[in-house]
């Protein structure tokens, strides 16, 4: 269940260029306690192609804390990018050369979380207040790593809500070679709103994140935000370079079932929810050989049938068995018994997925 290379990569100039350069379509988006290595593994049975991260680790954790816990993962999870917190450029620069180090294919700046325990830290949202300082941020990591570098933010802050502010973000970041900026297309309020209210009150502005890939056509945007479907993603695709899904990645998991075919229009087949839950088993029972608390692994599943008759009743079953001594693995077999056929062996038909030819391009390379 960990991952770790013996040693930095050591590739060709032209190599790191090509993976700096990666375009990746659709990835499912850091989310403080939800996407931790059991729901990654259990994404990955869903979707192989997808990008994933991991939750947002501080700088200060993983410079003092327990690297093995909090860097470690399985290879089925990649590819898989690690998301840091942090606004010391030499430490972030640090904590990206022991993510090149563990095998992770991305590092990610934090510049987006609106919390009070994060902007107390000086990191997260408020950071873009200091934009130049930002570009140290990155410039650093940059230096220290050959992994893409990149940066998850707002489309503004308080009192820095147009798009003008939103651009000179963008271009001062970019001068430090910033590899992808991922856009959540929502201002965060820092003061007055929790981070809950900070992911639904702002107003969608997708338009100001189309109008950056239009004014900096060089650099590579993905848009994020209140995204909740396969069909919105292709969308956005004609616009932007990539699209990162949150909340809808959690609550309804299923919904990455086709995303493969973002990727690969030859895809033949989507796995079904059997297919899905047999796969994960024998990682389960890993899991209970090692008396792991059942709430760690079973509370990412609960989303599995959304929009399904059973959903409720699925839901309810699962709840009853997240108890710290289950054996998750039993729970899962015998639920499975008492699910119809006709819903565990559906499987969803693959849609073509209609990306503007530079994705194409960048992806078939």
């Amino acid at each position: 269940m960990q991952y770790q290379d013996n040693g930095a990569r050591h590739d060709s100039s032209d190599a790191v260029a090509q993976r700096r350069g990666e375009i990746w379509p659709l990835s499912v988006a850091p989310m403080m306690d939800r996407t931790d290595r059991h729901y990654r593994y259990f994404m990955r049975h869903i979707t192989r192609r997808t990008l994933l991260y991991t939750e947002m680790v501080t700088t200060g954790a993983i410079l003092h804390g327990d690297r093995d816990k909090l860097l470690s993962f399985d290879p089925l999870e990649k590819p898989l990018a690690l998301q840091l917190g942090g606004d010391d450029p030499a430490q972030l620069a640090s904590c990206a050369r022991l993510a090149e180090v563990w095998g992770y294919d991305e590092v990610n700046l934090n510049v987006g979380c609106p919390s009070d325990r994060v902007q107390n830290g000086r990191f997260g949202a408020c950071m873009m207040a200091r934009p130049s300082h930002v570009a140290a941020c990155v410039a650093a990591m940059r230096a220290a790593t050959t992994l893409p570098v990149t940066v998850k933010h707002r489309i503004g802050i308080d009192h820095l809500d147009r798009y003008e502010d939103l651009a000179h973000f963008v271009e001062t970041v970019a001068g430090a070679r910033c590899d992808r900026f991922s856009v959540h297309a929502r201002i965060a309020l820092l003061n007055g709103l929790s981070p809950k209210e900070n992911r639904t009150i702002p107003p969608l502005r997708y338009d100001d994140v189309y109008r950056l890939k239009t004014d900096f056509p060089t650099l590579t945007i993905e848009i994020n935000g209140g995204i909740t479907t396969l069909d919105q993603t292709r969308r956005h695709l004609h616009e932007v370079d990539g699209v990162m899904i949150g909340r809808a990645a959690y609550d309804n998991p299923y919904l990455f079932a086709t995303a493969d075919a973002l990727f690969d229009a030859q895809l033949s087949l989507a796995p079904t929810r059997r297919e899905v839950l047999n796969g994960i088993l024998p990682y389960l029972a890993q899991c209970d050989a090692q008396e792991l608390p059942a709430s760690r692994t079973l509370r990412h599943l609960l989303g599995l049938f959304a929009h399904q008759p059973v959903a409720k009743a699925w839901k309810r079953y699962l709840s009853r068995h997240i108890r710290p001594a289950v054996q998750t693995a039993g729970v899962i077999r015998e639920a499975m018994t008492q699910l119809p056929n006709t819903i565990l062996d559906a499987r969803p038909e693959l849609a073509v997925a209609h990306l503007h030819d530079t994705t194409i391009e960048a992806i078939t390379g």
